[in-house]
């Protein structure tokens, strides 16, 4: 069993799917500094993905900093490396981006965004309160 929730769906690139829930994980304290992440195998085979995308997802993640791969070890979670705020709101620019034109195709405005953006920040700030104090 993977140590993050992920469900994969049809239509979106599923590199970035997984990448993303990993992401997420890490923010919302599920996957903390030092835990083993699994391994090409076992990721491949759990999500039932080909190993050359599992490939992918863990070479992004160790390019990222997300995690560190060491040969005797096999990956684990990186600690995060805390730069400058506005180096690491700058890092947000091409999703803030994607945010923004998607919901104007939805025909949103800026309050419905801001407030969408609100909420989910609560919840993921929840499971982080939640999490970190097991």
């Amino acid at each position: 069993m993977l140590p993050f929730p992920i469900d994969l769906k049809l239509g979106l690139p599923v590199t970035e799917q997984i990448l993303f829930a990993v992401r997420k994980a890490v923010v919302a304290g599920q996957l903390r500094p030092g835990t083993k992440f699994p391994s090409l195998r076992v990721l491949s085979q759990e999500l039932k993905i080909n190993p050359n995308t599992a490939q992918k997802v863990i070479t992004a993640l160790v390019a990222e900093g997300v995690l560190i791969t060491t040969p005797a070890v096999g990956s684990v979670v990186a600690e995060l490396e805390v730069g400058r705020r506005e180096d690491r709101a700058e890092l947000l620019g091409e999703d803030v981006e994607r945010l923004v034109v998607d919901a104007m195709k939805l025909g949103l405005d800026e309050d419905d965004v801001l407030a969408a953006v609100a909420a989910h920040w609560r919840k993921l700030a929840k499971h982080q309160r939640t999490n970190s104090s097991k």
